[in-house]
């Protein structure tokens, strides 16, 4: 990520980690030097992430991320593992995005991903996953919507303990957002495009890339 911003030439002292979970990426960014509030919906994720990230300058906030509430502002943000696909309605995408842009210094960069169309409909689809291991079967099944790009997510997790295994199950909702819905939100929200990339390069997306990075500067 912070090859991202060294791209465009910023170099944040201060990163908003948006939708941050068990502070994964809030750890990697404080261990090089950034300061970072970690901002989750979930304090249960958020519990994980302050025993990851103790000792380090790290700031965590229970928050909606449609709702996000600073005392001041940032020089960076970063919003990835598909979080932006959890947001399924588009005014509360654009909410987001706009309410982000309040916290954001002028000429401060954001760094978000998302899973494409073309992973909804062609990977997930109506797919079914197994994961085996000596302890978890997981069963992963999905139910796509062609209309709205949206695919039901259901998650069942057999877990073993001891001599049985304990089942679970998590259900998740995710849509898939066009390039071009994607341009016009994040120009009504005060943003310029800087650049897009197939995920984990610097590469151009292609027909078939499962995951694009996007980079935009507030105005």
């Amino acid at each position: 990520l912070l090859s991202v911003f060294d791209q465009f030439g910023s170099h944040p002292k201060t990163v908003l980690d948006i939708a941050c979970g068990t502070g994964s990426v809030s750890h990697e960014l404080a261990k090089r030097g950034v300061d970072v509030i970690g901002l989750d919906i979930s304090e249960e994720m958020l519990s994980k992430a302050a025993e990851k990230t103790l000792g380090q300058n790290v700031m965590l906030l229970c928050q909606d991320m449609c709702e996000i509430d600073l005392y001041g502002t940032v020089e960076g943000a970063v919003c990835v593992l598909d979080s932006i696909n959890h947001i399924t309605d588009h005014r509360k995408l654009l909410k987001f995005f706009r309410r982000l842009s309040l916290f954001i210094e002028p000429g401060g960069i954001l760094i978000f991903d998302v899973n494409t169309p073309y992973k909804h409909e062609s990977i997930l689809g109506d797919n079914i996953f197994v994961l085996d291991r000596d302890d978890l079967y997981l069963v992963w099944t999905n139910r796509f919507h062609k209309r709205t790009s949206i695919v039901d997510i259901t998650l069942d997790f057999f877990v073993k303990k001891g001599e049985v295994y304990e089942r679970f199950s998590e259900e998740i909702k995710e849509r898939a957002y066009s390039f071009d819905e994607i341009s016009m939100i994040i120009k009504q929200s005060g943003f310029s495009l800087l650049g897009c990339f197939d995920d984990l390069s610097f590469h151009k997306p292609k027909k078939n890339s499962e995951r694009i990075v996007f980079a935009v500067r507030k105005i």
